[in-house]
């Protein structure tokens, strides 16, 4: 199964991977790593782009297809990148991580420190300016300003296996 964890940064999506990922001894695919991966090889001429989510499908569907469980943890903005995960896998539990309390998401956002060496971190500005569309399809909701990441993992793992 692969399951996708998206939202906007800051809102707890590689917090609630980590737990997830353990949980399920799941492979764990995380965007802002493939993408700082990149940048650091200097392979491309230009900006990232969609470059980062090709790689990570490309990783998904060699994973999935030796029988793994695969979580994705990205942003996912936009209908056409949530298509593509769809592409990838038969069995795909989407699950939109947000935090309803804008001043705590806020305070995550600025007071995170980098854990992936050269990633530079979004201020809060670039996140109230982020492209995200809103979903019009179906995915489990997780909001973290009300679950623990303990508890937002054991729901999606749940979720997962029904």
């Amino acid at each position: 199964m692969l399951i996708v964890l998206s939202g906007l940064p800051g809102s707890g999506k590689t917090t609630v991977a980590r737990e997830l990922v353990g949980r399920l001894s799941a492979v764990y695919l995380r965007i802002d790593a493939i993408e700082q991966a990149l940048v650091s090889a200097k392979v491309l001429a230009g900006e990232v782009g969609s470059a980062g989510y090709e790689v990570a499908y490309a990783l998904a569907r060699s994973n999935l297809a030796l029988g793994l469980t695969v979580v994705a943890d990205c942003v996912n903005p936009l209908p056409v990148t949530r298509e593509a995960w769809r592409a990838v896998a038969s069995r795909v539990l989407e699950v939109e991580i947000v935090c309803s309390d804008v001043a705590e998401h806020r305070r995550r956002v600025e007071l995170r420190t980098p854990d992936i060496p050269g990633h530079a971190l979004p201020d809060w500005a670039s996140v109230l300016r982020h492209d995200y569309a809103p979903w019009t399809t179906d995915r489990l909701v997780i909001d973290t300003a009300i679950v623990s990441a303990n508890d937002a993992a054991q729901r999606i793992a749940e979720a997962a296996r029904a």
